[in-house]
């Protein structure tokens, strides 16, 4: 199932802008992962890091106000420069159920694009996480692009007992 042109439509009404993360939007974003109650959450320090040193591959939607309502961090992986990892997704609560997700992450990776090519993308998701499952499996559908699903970290890597599986999703390769 892909996000309809409707819900991109009520997405794009619920922001002003979709644009690059500044540092002082950090612990904005945080407290958007922090709400989300799914995420990892990271220090509020890593956020502003990432406000700073991968503003070129991430994205926020902002409000009326200006304040982030939404996020997408990403990165370049250093061995594959035209491999964008998306590291988190999250959007505040008032704002869910529309498209902004997929509105977000639609414009990070044609920006990223435009600015220094893109052959792939990819994420990490635990097997519940089904919100994000749907996100990248219709991300993936839209652009008319394949989708694989490995292993990526097997749970008994981690420190804590119950932590689940990372699984990889590898989405491409799009036309260059």
């Amino acid at each position: 199932m892909t996000a309809a042109p409707a819900d991109f439509a009520r997405a794009r009404s619920e922001f002003l802008s979709i644009d690059a993360p500044r540092v002082e939007d950090g612990a904005a974003i945080w407290r958007i992962a922090r709400d989300s109650q799914v995420l990892d959450l990271n220090s509020s320090y890593s956020y502003l890091l990432w406000c700073r040193d991968f503003a070129a591959t991430s994205a926020v939607a902002r409000g009326e106000n200006g304040e982030p309502i939404a996020f997408v961090t990403g990165y370049v992986r250093p061995d594959r420069p035209q491999t964008l990892v998306v590291w988190q997704v999250a959007v505040g609560q008032a704002h869910r159920g529309k498209g902004l997700a997929a509105a977000l992450l639609d414009a990070l990776t044609a920006r990223v694009a435009a600015d220094q090519g893109l052959s792939s993308v990819e994420t990490t998701i635990t097997p519940d996480n089904t919100a994000s499952d749907r996100l990248f499996t219709s991300y993936a559908q839209r652009h008319d692009v394949a989708l694989e699903k490995e292993v990526l970290f097997d749970g008994e890597l981690f420190p804590e007992e119950t932590h689940l599986p990372e699984v990889l999703y590898r989405i491409g390769p799009f036309a260059t």
